[in-house]
């Protein structure tokens, strides 16, 4: 199938982030798909691996803004949305907007702040907006959270709750680069060396304009049926405590159109739903290890037959 002329400019994208996070051509584009859809990406991975280069990367070629906000036990709510400081020569307060008022926001190491500082968090990327004492402000349109976690079995850290995790489109791990990847690394040819050279190739207008385009993706009923399937299989699975939520499915959705458009196709296929079926679902059946909640999720894929 010949792709539409005007997709190449998310081909373009594609082909500038997978020039500086090599080896990970799958990770990079479910990364881009999550921004597409409006969602927020929760990435789960030891130190050094990838993870702040990967949101660098996707902060220049989209033309955001971007603000690296490092989460301690010591964090407070008001670091990360800001705080209203008395002014004595106006004679009023002034509010200082906190890091999370830009296009993108990494939360490193998320799981390293206390519950009341990760919801401060996580309300903003549920209402896209945020109220500080009293008045409410909204956040810039593009708003995309790429949250880091390291692997919960690490010491000093705070286990994201069902409800929180939930507010994450999709999970992923980018794992170790295989040998000729992390070889054009060292070489200096990968990586934060090629940063500096990545280009604005979209901005905020643009990248409004294809987020709008995903509403117009057609989702047959077949291609529901499908879904409804493969949720109803979650919820009857002896196996699992809770089953996938009716927001769970609808994230589902938004995330195989956006996988979709970037196939350039303007429907969906049974195909872009298994592609984006494990790093959406496996966090939402499993709050414990990700290797858990993605073994699950590879389960039930292998148990539910396409439908139509």
């Amino acid at each position: 199938m010949n792709r539409p002329a005007s997709l190449n400019e998310l081909d373009a994208v594609l082909a500038a982030l997978e020039g500086v996070v090599l080896g990970k051509s799958r990770e990079v584009r479910l990364a881009l798909c999550c921004l597409l859809s409006r969602g927020h990406l929760l990435i789960e991975d030891l130190p050094g691996l990838g993870k702040t280069t990967l949101a660098q990367s996707l902060s220049r070629v989209t033309g955001l803004d971007m603000q690296r906000l490092q989460f301690t036990s010591d964090l407070l709510p008001a670091d990360v949305l800001g705080v209203s400081v008395f002014d004595p020569r106006e004679a009023r307060f002034t509010f200082h907007p906190g890091p999370i008022f830009h296009g993108v926001v990494l939360a490193d190491e998320i799981n390293r702040a206390t519950p009341k500082t990760q919801s401060a968090l996580l309300e903003a990327m549920e209402e896209g907006r945020v109220t500080v004492e009293g008045e409410t402000r909204s956040l810039p349109d593009p708003f995309f959270v790429i949250a880091t976690q390291n692997p919960q079995e690490q010491a000093g850290t705070f286990a994201l709750p069902e409800s929180q995790l939930d507010r994450f489109l999709m999970r992923l791990s980018l794992g170790y680069p295989d040998a000729r990847a992390e070889r054009e690394i060292l070489r200096g040819r990968a990586g934060r060396e090629r940063l500096a050279e990545l280009p604005a190739l979209l901005d905020a207008e643009r990248l409004r304009a294809w987020q709008a385009r995903l509403g117009s993706i057609h989702v047959a009923e077949a291609l529901l049926d499908y879904v409804q399937a493969l949720v109803t299989a979650s919820r009857e699975h002896p196996e699992l405590a809770w089953g996938l939520s009716t927001r769970g499915a609808l994230a589902l959705l938004q995330a195989a159109r956006g996988w979709a458009l970037l196939e350039g196709r303007d429907h969906v296929l049974p195909e872009d739903v298994q592609a984006v079926w494990v790093p959406v679902v496996g966090h939402r059946l499993s709050s414990g290890r990700r290797e858990e909640g993605e073994a699950l999720a590879r389960h039930l894929l292998a148990r539910v037959p396409v439908m139509g």
